[in-house]
Protein backbone atom coordinates (compact mmCIF):
# COMPACT_ATOMS: atom_id res chain seq x y z
CA UNK A 1 0.00 0.00 0.00
CA UNK A 2 0.98 3.73 -0.82
CA UNK A 3 0.63 4.49 3.10
CA UNK A 4 2.95 1.59 4.35
CA UNK A 5 5.36 4.37 5.67
CA UNK A 6 2.69 6.05 7.81
CA UNK A 7 1.97 5.75 11.34
CA UNK A 8 -1.20 5.92 12.98
CA UNK A 9 -1.35 6.50 16.49
CA UNK A 10 -4.21 4.68 18.34
CA UNK A 11 -6.32 6.35 21.41
CA UNK A 12 -8.86 4.84 23.75
CA UNK A 13 -8.82 3.53 27.01
CA UNK A 14 -10.11 0.10 26.53
CA UNK A 15 -7.54 -1.75 26.12
CA UNK A 16 -8.52 -4.59 24.17
CA UNK A 17 -10.18 -2.27 21.43
CA UNK A 18 -6.05 -0.67 21.19
CA UNK A 19 -5.35 -4.11 20.68
CA UNK A 20 -7.94 -5.19 17.93
CA UNK A 21 -7.40 -1.93 16.06
CA UNK A 22 -3.10 -2.57 16.05
CA UNK A 23 -3.48 -5.50 14.32
CA UNK A 24 -5.82 -4.28 11.86
CA UNK A 25 -3.90 -1.83 10.73
CA UNK A 26 -0.54 -3.43 11.45
CA UNK A 27 -1.81 -6.11 9.00
CA UNK A 28 -2.65 -3.43 6.06
CA UNK A 29 0.75 -1.74 6.62
CA UNK A 30 0.35 0.45 8.84
CA UNK A 31 2.89 1.52 11.92
CA UNK A 32 1.00 1.59 14.78
CA UNK A 33 1.50 2.93 18.59
CA UNK A 34 -1.58 2.99 21.00
CA UNK A 35 -2.07 5.08 23.92
CA UNK A 36 -4.68 4.82 27.01
CA UNK A 37 -5.22 8.27 26.67
CA UNK A 38 -4.63 11.81 25.51
CA UNK A 39 -2.85 12.82 27.87
CA UNK A 40 -0.29 9.80 27.11
CA UNK A 41 -0.69 10.94 23.44
CA UNK A 42 0.68 13.94 24.46
CA UNK A 43 3.47 12.89 26.45
CA UNK A 44 4.97 10.95 23.84
CA UNK A 45 3.96 12.63 20.53
CA UNK A 46 7.40 13.04 18.96
CA UNK A 47 8.45 16.41 16.94
CA UNK A 48 7.05 16.88 13.77
CA UNK A 49 9.00 14.73 10.79
CA UNK A 50 8.69 13.79 7.34
CA UNK A 51 7.16 10.58 8.32
CA UNK A 52 3.14 10.88 7.92
CA UNK A 53 1.10 10.48 11.13
CA UNK A 54 -2.36 10.13 12.02
CA UNK A 55 -4.30 10.14 15.02
CA UNK A 56 -7.20 7.62 15.29
CA UNK A 57 -9.07 8.89 18.78
CA UNK A 58 -12.24 7.93 20.69
CA UNK A 59 -14.05 10.77 21.01
CA UNK A 60 -14.86 9.89 25.06
CA UNK A 61 -11.64 9.39 26.99
CA UNK A 62 -10.99 10.08 30.29
CA UNK A 63 -9.13 13.17 31.16
CA UNK A 64 -8.56 15.21 28.11
CA UNK A 65 -11.49 13.89 25.54
CA UNK A 66 -11.23 13.52 22.28
CA UNK A 67 -12.33 17.12 21.39
CA UNK A 68 -9.77 18.87 23.73
CA UNK A 69 -7.48 16.69 22.21
CA UNK A 70 -7.66 17.83 18.96
CA UNK A 71 -8.09 21.77 20.11
CA UNK A 72 -4.54 20.46 22.31
CA UNK A 73 -3.07 19.58 18.26
CA UNK A 74 -4.13 21.98 16.71
CA UNK A 75 -2.46 24.84 18.31
CA UNK A 76 1.16 23.16 17.84
CA UNK A 77 2.33 23.81 13.74
CA UNK A 78 2.82 19.94 13.14
CA UNK A 79 -0.32 18.56 14.12
CA UNK A 80 -0.86 14.95 12.69
CA UNK A 81 -4.44 15.16 10.75
CA UNK A 82 -7.57 13.31 13.42
CA UNK A 83 -10.05 10.77 12.77
CA UNK A 84 -12.36 10.40 15.62
CA UNK A 85 -14.45 7.04 16.62
CA UNK A 86 -17.01 7.17 18.89
CA UNK A 87 -19.93 5.09 19.56
CA UNK A 88 -21.69 8.19 21.61
CA UNK A 89 -21.27 10.54 18.56
CA UNK A 90 -24.40 12.11 17.08
CA UNK A 91 -24.51 15.09 15.54
CA UNK A 92 -23.34 18.20 17.83
CA UNK A 93 -19.94 15.93 18.52
CA UNK A 94 -19.18 15.62 15.02
CA UNK A 95 -20.07 19.61 14.29
CA UNK A 96 -17.44 20.13 17.13
CA UNK A 97 -14.78 17.45 16.15
CA UNK A 98 -14.76 18.94 12.37
CA UNK A 99 -14.44 22.48 14.08
CA UNK A 100 -11.11 21.38 15.92
CA UNK A 101 -9.75 20.24 12.63
CA UNK A 102 -11.22 16.63 11.80
CA UNK A 103 -10.48 14.54 9.13
CA UNK A 104 -13.28 11.96 9.51
CA UNK A 105 -16.11 11.51 12.62
CA UNK A 106 -17.04 7.91 12.65
CA UNK A 107 -19.47 5.73 14.81
CA UNK A 108 -18.69 2.64 16.39
CA UNK A 109 -18.93 0.18 15.23
CA UNK A 110 -17.29 0.84 12.56
CA UNK A 111 -16.94 -0.82 8.99
CA UNK A 112 -13.04 -1.60 7.88
CA UNK A 113 -13.33 -0.32 4.89
CA UNK A 114 -14.94 2.64 5.83
CA UNK A 115 -11.91 2.92 8.30
CA UNK A 116 -9.38 2.36 5.98
CA UNK A 117 -10.50 5.23 3.50
CA UNK A 118 -10.73 7.41 6.28
CA UNK A 119 -7.16 6.63 7.47
CA UNK A 120 -6.21 7.40 3.79
CA UNK A 121 -7.31 10.12 3.47
CA UNK A 122 -5.99 11.61 6.69
CA UNK A 123 -2.54 10.14 5.62
CA UNK A 124 -3.18 11.73 2.09
CA UNK A 125 -3.74 15.37 3.86
CA UNK A 126 -0.70 14.70 6.73
CA UNK A 127 1.48 14.12 3.13
CA UNK A 128 0.24 17.62 2.15
CA UNK A 129 1.24 19.30 5.65
CA UNK A 130 4.60 17.97 5.16
CA UNK A 131 5.35 19.19 1.63
CA UNK A 132 3.68 22.27 3.21
CA UNK A 133 6.49 22.46 6.03
CA UNK A 134 9.43 21.88 3.56
CA UNK A 135 8.27 23.98 0.57
CA UNK A 136 8.31 26.27 3.67
CA UNK A 137 11.33 25.73 4.92
CA UNK A 138 12.90 25.72 1.35
CA UNK A 139 11.65 29.33 1.36
CA UNK A 140 12.90 30.73 4.26
CA UNK A 141 16.40 29.23 3.19
CA UNK A 142 16.25 31.31 0.20
CA UNK A 143 15.00 34.45 1.94
CA UNK A 144 18.26 34.20 4.38
CA UNK A 145 20.42 34.36 1.55
CA UNK A 146 18.98 37.78 0.60
CA UNK A 147 20.99 40.56 1.49
CA UNK A 148 19.38 43.61 3.70
CA UNK A 149 18.94 46.13 0.66
CA UNK A 150 17.90 42.89 -1.86
CA UNK A 151 14.91 42.51 1.56
CA UNK A 152 14.36 46.09 1.44
CA UNK A 153 13.75 45.98 -2.23
CA UNK A 154 11.60 42.54 -2.12
CA UNK A 155 9.45 44.24 0.36
CA UNK A 156 8.93 47.41 -1.58
CA UNK A 157 8.65 45.45 -5.06
CA UNK A 158 5.50 42.75 -3.92
CA UNK A 159 4.08 45.84 -2.44
CA UNK A 160 3.25 47.44 -5.50
CA UNK A 161 5.80 50.19 -5.89
CA UNK A 162 7.46 50.65 -9.53
CA UNK A 163 11.34 50.59 -9.82
CA UNK A 164 11.20 54.41 -9.56
CA UNK A 165 9.13 54.48 -6.50
CA UNK A 166 11.42 52.22 -4.68
CA UNK A 167 14.61 53.80 -6.10
CA UNK A 168 12.67 56.93 -4.72
CA UNK A 169 12.16 55.18 -1.08
CA UNK A 170 15.48 53.99 -0.74
CA UNK A 171 17.61 56.76 -2.02
CA UNK A 172 18.98 55.20 -4.63
CA UNK A 173 19.11 55.11 -8.44
CA UNK A 174 16.37 53.19 -10.53
CA UNK A 175 19.36 50.57 -12.33
CA UNK A 176 20.61 49.68 -8.65
CA UNK A 177 17.22 49.17 -7.64
CA UNK A 178 16.52 46.72 -10.85
CA UNK A 179 20.45 45.10 -10.15
CA UNK A 180 19.23 43.86 -6.87
CA UNK A 181 15.12 43.53 -7.56
CA UNK A 182 16.89 40.81 -10.53
CA UNK A 183 19.55 39.75 -8.08
CA UNK A 184 16.47 38.54 -5.19
CA UNK A 185 13.92 37.16 -7.87
CA UNK A 186 16.96 34.60 -9.05
CA UNK A 187 17.63 33.51 -5.22
CA UNK A 188 14.10 33.13 -4.67
CA UNK A 189 13.16 30.69 -7.39
CA UNK A 190 10.27 33.07 -8.24
CA UNK A 191 8.89 32.88 -11.60
CA UNK A 192 6.70 35.76 -11.79
CA UNK A 193 5.76 38.82 -9.76
CA UNK A 194 2.84 37.45 -8.92
CA UNK A 195 4.81 34.05 -7.70
CA UNK A 196 6.98 36.63 -5.62
CA UNK A 197 3.86 38.07 -3.98
CA UNK A 198 2.88 34.37 -2.97
CA UNK A 199 6.23 34.04 -1.42
CA UNK A 200 6.33 36.95 0.65
CA UNK A 201 2.42 36.12 1.80
CA UNK A 202 4.14 32.52 2.66
CA UNK A 203 7.01 34.11 4.54
CA UNK A 204 4.68 36.35 6.53
CA UNK A 205 6.45 39.54 5.23
CA UNK A 206 4.36 42.50 6.29
CA UNK A 207 3.64 44.00 2.82
CA UNK A 208 2.01 47.38 2.82
CA UNK A 209 -0.29 47.93 0.14
CA UNK A 210 1.38 50.75 -2.06
CA UNK A 211 -0.01 54.63 -1.32
CA UNK A 212 -2.04 55.68 -4.32
CA UNK A 213 -0.92 59.29 -3.04
CA UNK A 214 3.02 58.88 -3.50
CA UNK A 215 5.03 61.82 -4.22
CA UNK A 216 6.40 61.82 -7.76
CA UNK A 217 9.57 60.10 -7.43
CA UNK A 218 11.07 62.08 -10.83
CA UNK A 219 11.62 65.22 -8.34
CA UNK A 220 11.97 65.97 -4.95
CA UNK A 221 9.75 68.21 -2.42
CA UNK A 222 10.76 71.54 -4.45
CA UNK A 223 10.46 69.62 -7.36
CA UNK A 224 14.01 68.93 -8.12
CA UNK A 225 15.27 65.29 -8.62
CA UNK A 226 16.41 63.49 -5.44
CA UNK A 227 19.94 64.75 -4.62
CA UNK A 228 19.46 68.57 -6.32
CA UNK A 229 17.69 70.19 -3.35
Amino acid sequence: MDDAAAMVHVVDDNESVRRAMSRLLKSVGYRVKAYPSAEALLAELPAADDTPAVVLADLVLPGLDGIALAARLGSTSAAPPVVFLSARGGIPSSVRAMKQGAVDFLEKPVHEQQLLEALGRAVARSRERILERQQLADLRRRHATLTARERQVLVLVVSGLLNKQVAWELGVSEKTVKVHRSRAVAKMGARSLPDLVRMAGRLGLEVEPASGGMADPSSGPSGLPPGHE
